[in-house]
């Protein structure tokens, strides 16, 4: 009779290599296959050709923002299926040259601040392995009643671990693209690439100008429509606050609208100082939910949870102001530092 690791009862060297059970075996003993040792300039040679962008027929394209009245139109971003990834890392460093693991976690339930429903999310923690490389980890998340949360999450945790190699990383530079929407919310013409965000164009020195971290608004939708009967066009600055609802959620955005100027909509806003005043806030935001993202990649989930709750809060989609913000920010980035030191 067997026992559950498939070997016999009492045998004596029932361990790897005839050593016996509960030994640790020396890999070289192992018949393992070595870690390759690059050089420094190999080093630096893989590294520019991860970040080299995917080939454009592998590129899809998801709607992130769309208008609420008038013609339909949506603004699009670029993407690739994780397969795309995995067909790099494939070609540069072979199937045996890299490895990824996986751990899920979920949240207790709290309520989701957009229709108020109470339920837990889904989080996937993908260490990415690329031997002779190093090794990165970073978390996807998704709500828990997705039927395919674990697998959007998978997908999100390793496509932000490839990232953290390069690979992938130019598609965080693209600012999205206003197009007409069909009926069912598609796009019915897809943008042309940048070249920067071609092989092509990468490799013959192109680089994007800066990072498109903010949703631009739609120049269509903006446009000072014909039965205004003269009224004033929007200001840059309201646009461009505009342009941050989105990234910083309706809850934030509000409040911050509410707190600094004492209105729920920019364009009430008529003094330009108080303007400035405004967007400088949510500019701050905004980069500290950069801050807060780049600290999850470096710590398990359960740690924001943990912070949420010192501060008797249920998600950070509830937070609505900068003290809160920097506060749990400050929590997570002290935590990931810890983390660091650890390892």
């Amino acid at each position: 009779m067997s026992k559950p690791n498939g070997h016999p009862n009492g045998s004596a060297t029932n361990g790897a290599g005839g050593y016996p059970a509960n030994t640790v075996v020396p890999l070289a003993a192992m018949n393992l296959p070595p870690s390759p040792q690059f050089s420094a300039q190999q080093i630096n040679e893989l590294t520019a050709a991860l970040e080299v962008p995917l080939n454009p027929s592998v590129i899809e394209w998801r709607v992130t923002n769309t208008t609420k009245a008038g013609k339909p139109r949506g603004q699009v971003v670029p993407y690739a299926d994780q397969r795309a990834y995995t067909d790099r890392l494939n070609s540069l460093f072979s199937p045996a040259g890299w490895t990824r693991k996986y751990v899920v976690q979920t949240s207790a339930n709290f309520e989701r601040s957009n229709d108020q429903k109470t339920v837990a999310k889904v989080f996937v923690t993908c260490e990415l392995m690329i031997f002779g490389l190093g090794l990165h980890s970073a978390t996807g998340e998704e709500w828990a009643d997705d039927p395919n949360a674990v697998t959007s999450a998978e997908a999100q945790a390793f496509k932000r671990a490839c990232v953290c190699f390069g690979l992938g990383r130019y598609l965080y530079y693209y600012a999205g693209t206003w197009v007409d929407l069909d009926d069912r919310k598609r796009p019915k013409t897809v943008p042309v690439l940048p070249p920067w965000a071609t092989p092509d164009g990468w490799r013959q020195g192109l680089r994007p100008q800066h990072r498109g971290e903010s949703p631009k608004p739609d120049p269509v939708a903006n446009a000072k429509p014909s039965s205004d009967h003269g009224s004033a066009a929007p200001s840059s600055l309201i646009l461009q606050i505009e342009a941050m609802a989105q990234a910083l959620g309706k809850r934030m955005y509000r409040g911050l609208l509410k707190r600094i100027a004492r209105v729920w909509n920019p364009r009430d806003i008529q003094d330009a100082p108080l303007q400035q005043q405004v967007l400088a806030h949510v500019q701050a935001a905004e980069r500290g939910f950069r801050r807060l993202d780049a600290a999850l990649d470096r710590v398990e989930p359960e740690a924001l949870t943990q912070i949420l709750r010192s501060l008797k809060l249920q998600s950070i989609d509830v937070v609505d102001n900068l003290q809160t913000l920097s506060e749990i920010v400050f929590a997570l980035e002290t935590a990931a530092q810890g983390t660091t030191m650890k390892e």
